[in-house]
């Protein structure tokens, strides 16, 4: 289901969240986005967009990227450059076990997403666009919940989606994030460490 807002209050920072990137995952995540509002933007500008219903492929395979979707991810990326870039996603539930699992890095070559609460998940977004299309201390995130809503769920996802929209940078999101959920902005930045390299979290 494609929906697009644009809230200005300046030119900077820059901030994209895109929802629905595969599958039919929008249907959900256009919800939650719809949950931002002018309020929870302080400043610069907050570009919102969730696409249409395609068939499923992982943003974790390159030839995503080659996909009509991809190209549009790639065209947005490139077009509003943001500083703060958000995917939404949504998981069914025979999958979260394999999202969460310590083995992941093994097993597919990414780390695994960590819980921050109520079945809402938080991790980098693709290694095939984090480091050529964004740079170092830019704020990347890919948010993730279950495509059958519950109430708790939502409300977390909608919280932090929130959050993300009103801050101006990185060392902002982190002590936002980490008055609530220390433990994860840790284990986050260790993940970072270990996979990125001299890279920080999400």
């Amino acid at each position: 289901m494609s929906f697009f807002r644009l809230i200005k209050k300046g030119d900077k920072p820059r901030r994209l969240f895109i929802g629905g990137l595969h599958g039919r995952e929008g249907l959900t995540t256009i919800k939650a986005l719809k949950m931002i509002n002018f309020e929870d933007v302080k400043s610069g500008e907050l570009i919102i967009y969730n696409c249409n219903s395609t068939t499923y492929l992982s943003t974790l395979k390159r030839s995503y990227y080659n996909t009509r979707q991809g190209k549009e991810i790639l065209s947005l990326i490139e077009y509003y450059k943001p500083s703060i870039y958000v995917e939404a996603h949504c998981y069914k539930d025979q999958n979260y076990e394999r999202l969460i699992d310590p083995e992941r890095k093994k097993k597919i070559g990414v780390p695994p997403l960590i819980e921050m609460e109520n079945g809402v998940l938080i991790g980098s977004v693709s290694p095939h666009i984090r480091t050529s299309l964004f740079k170092r201390w830019d704020v990347c995130i890919t948010l993730e919940m279950p495509c059958i809503l519950n109430g708790k769920a939502f409300k977390t996802y909608a919280s932090i989606l929130r959050v993300i929209a009103s801050i101006e940078d990185r060392p902002e999101l982190e002590e936002k994030l980490g008055r609530k959920y220390p433990r994860q902005v840790e284990i986050a930045r260790r993940y970072a460490r270990e996979f990125f390299g001299d890279y920080p979290p999400f």
